[in-house]
């Protein structure tokens, strides 16, 4: 079996920033991109930028760029020094002993080190007309959207922190915000509930639950909800529907092998990409619960390389 010194479990801005590093460095990497599963068949190489059009907070484009195209910019940088990417997933990973074992669905490796970029990935309502509103009006993230909803009516789905932070924020770009919650109360740490209950651009649809997303050619136009409670259903106006009811990391392949952070994410030391085994680092979304952007996400792809290729050099790996 082959062996590489670095395979990267993963793409997105994560995987192929430690990919073009660690290629820059004489490593060699090689990339498992991802794909559909039967698990997640939404899930496509490139990450949750792939579901994303225009992305306009990455630095570098002052016109914009569409997800897919950036990632496509990072897929070929990482491949004009000389990364080697598979277009499938990683079935089985055994971190017990050293060289690692990597098994895709076609290919397998022998690793020196490993660094994991699966991400992670926005749980959804499930309703109907939330997959044809997709990046119409729909949306998991308000830092990467709110920005194209300013000055119009919006609704979040949630009462958590996330949902608490969503609203807050859009309630800075948006005319109204619209929280739609299925409880009475929030599920939110006091300071997050506190900030939005005394937010006056904030109302709260209480008891709820969105049954269907509605819109027209151009977008959403609104949601239909319905009163758990009373069984009633009414129309809410709204430009975008923003789904804040959690995020899930892509750990299932390395839970049991892997030390977890309390929520789920995989632990790494803190201001590092090391993870709970020596040789394995983390970067990006699967680690990463609080700012879930490309750009950080990017950072750590760097900080995962890097340390991958100070961490062979220290035991000795030529």
């Amino acid at each position: 079996m082959e062996k590489r010194k670095v395979v990267i479990v993963g793409s997105g801005p994560a995987g192929y920033t430690a990919a073009i590093y660690a290629a820059r460095a004489n490593l060699a990497p090689v990339v498992f991109a991802g794909g559909p599963s039967e698990h997640d068949a939404r899930r496509v190489p490139g990450g949750q930028l792939m579901i994303t059009t225009d992305v306009e907070n990455y630095p570098g484009f002052p016109e914009a760029v569409t997800g897919p195209e950036l990632m496509e910019r990072f897929q070929k940088q990482a491949e004009r020094f000389g990364t080697v990417i598979h277009m499938e997933n990683v079935v089985q990973l055994d971190l017990s002993k050293r060289p690692f074992h990597v098994k895709g669905e076609s290919k397998e490796y022998l690793a020196e080190t490993v660094i994991i970029a699966t991400g992670a990935s926005a749980k959804w309502l499930g309703v109907k007309g939330e997959d044809p509103f997709m990046n119409r009006g729909v949306s998991a993230c308000a830092t990467c959207d709110g920005f194209f909803f300013r000055n119009t009516d919006v609704l979040v789905v949630g009462g958590g922190d996330t949902a608490m932070e969503e609203a807050n924020y859009l309630s800075k770009l948006c005319s109204s915000v619209t929280v739609v919650h299925r409880r009475d109360t929030l599920r939110a740490s006091k300071i997050m509930q506190d900030r939005a209950l005394n937010n006056p651009k904030i109302k709260f649809v209480w008891d709820s639950a969105i049954e269907e997303i509605v819109g027209d050619e151009k977008g959403v136009t609104g949601a239909i909800v319905k009163n758990l409670k009373t069984g009633d259903t009414k129309k809410l106006d709204a430009k975008g529907v923003f789904v804040a009811i959690g995020h899930q990391p892509t750990t299932d392949l390395f839970k049991e092998t892997l030390k977890l952070q309390s929520n789920g994410y995989l632990w790494v030391q803190p201001g590092t990409a090391r993870t709970s085994v020596e040789g394995v680092f983390a970067a990006g979304d699967v680690s990463d619960h609080v700012y879930r952007q490309a750009i950080t996400a990017a950072g750590t792809g760097c900080m995962a390389a890097i340390e991958a290729e100070r961490w062979m050099t220290e035991h000795g790996i030529d």
